[in-house]
């Protein structure tokens, strides 16, 4: 189980493109208590860009995966906004829970709904009296973009179809409203055995497999996710930075409470949730994509919030967002208005 301290450390991390060294910008790694069915818990998360910034924007990761996922976005997005990107409970450098139970989407996105608060908060200059401080944009006040990708999507898409949802436009990375059963046994099939590696190298031939759905990586962006993918033991030995326990409570734990209909005999649906949404949504689609199939696109097309859908041929579940066009993809979504462009 991960520490529960508060901290907040600032990291120097090179943006797309470049190398160690070069082009370094500050990240920090930071963290806040958020509370649960049973007592309080450590969400960790990184912040990129300027804190003053009105324009920011959430990240979230999949189902086993991180934060640092995001660095490479987060690097090309931070000089245009601020880019907080969370580690779900049970991932990354956030608490593991004692009890498997509550890791649900309920809890989730209260953990989500307090980051939100946290970071509108916080954006103006903490030196500046509030009458000196300049007022955000109206479409910006209280207001984030959210960049989900497979699980951080579903939770984007409960949060944004709340009423007053401070989500403002919203980025699903391969994920949709319906995903089949087989799709959810093939992702919750990687949580069976809990594997131990001798050393990062290992770690990285483990995910270069699990991950070969993703589409081509460099060796460094393999290594980035060997390195912040996995925490080292007592022993010396690597594993995997994710509570095992995440993937039997995530893919079928839903809580009632989410608006989550789980009857359909093929798979797990949301619609009702998709026809709740109302801000402008940009979904990446792998072209092979298991988790969201073709027919599910074109219903998402025909009802539901404005949609823009861009398929990626050659890759899986799930693209990157480490790789120059999805990132630019997601950059243009993102800053459309603000450049004059939509």
């Amino acid at each position: 189980m991960q520490s529960s301290s508060l901290y907040r450390k600032e990291v120097r991390f090179y943006t797309v493109g470049g190398t160690p060294g070069d082009n370094q910008t500050p990240m920090i790694e930071s963290s806040f208590s958020s509370l649960g069915p049973h007592g309080f818990h450590r969400v960790a998360y990184t912040d990129w860009g300027s804190a003053s910034n009105p324009h920011a924007v959430v990240c979230v990761h999949g189902l086993s995966r991180n934060s640092r996922d995001f660095d490479y976005l987060a690097g090309a997005l931070e000089k245009h906004c601020r880019v907080v990107c969370m580690d779900v409970i049970g991932r990354g450098r956030s608490d593991w829970l004692k009890h498997r139970n509550d890791y649900t989407f309920r809890q989730y996105q209260a953990d989500a709904a307090a980051l939100i608060a946290r970071i509108t908060e916080a954006r103006s200059h903490p030196m500046l009296p509030r009458w000196a401080q300049a007022a955000p944009p109206a479409d910006l006040e209280g207001k984030v973009d959210w960049v989900g990708t497979s699980m951080g999507g579903l939770l984007g898409m409960l949060l944004a179809a709340q009423p007053n949802s401070p989500i403002r436009r919203l980025v699903l990375n391969d994920v949709g409203p319906f995903i089949p059963w087989a799709a959810l046994i093939r992702l919750k099939g990687h949580f069976g055995a809990v594997p131990r590696f001798a050393s990062l190298e290992e770690v990285e031939r483990a995910l270069r497999a699990a991950c070969a759905q993703w589409g081509t990586l460099s060796d460094e962006q393999w290594k980035h996710l060997a390195t912040h993918g996995a925490q080292q033991m007592e022993d010396g030995s690597y594993q995997f930075a994710c509570d095992p326990a995440v993937g039997v409570a995530t893919a079928w734990g839903w809580n009632p409470d989410a608006k989550v209909g789980n009857r359909n005999l093929r798979g797990l649906e949301l619609w009702s949730v998709w026809e709740e949404i109302r801000c402008p949504t940009l979904l990446l689609r792998g072209a092979d994509s298991d988790v969201l199939e073709p027919d599910t696109v074109k219903r998402m097309l025909a009802g539901g919030p404005p949609l823009k859908v861009i398929e990626l041929p050659g890759i899986g579940h799930a693209p990157s967002l480490m790789v120059e066009d999805q990132i630019e993809a997601v950059r243009e979504f993102l800053l459309e208005k603000r450049d004059g462009r939509g």
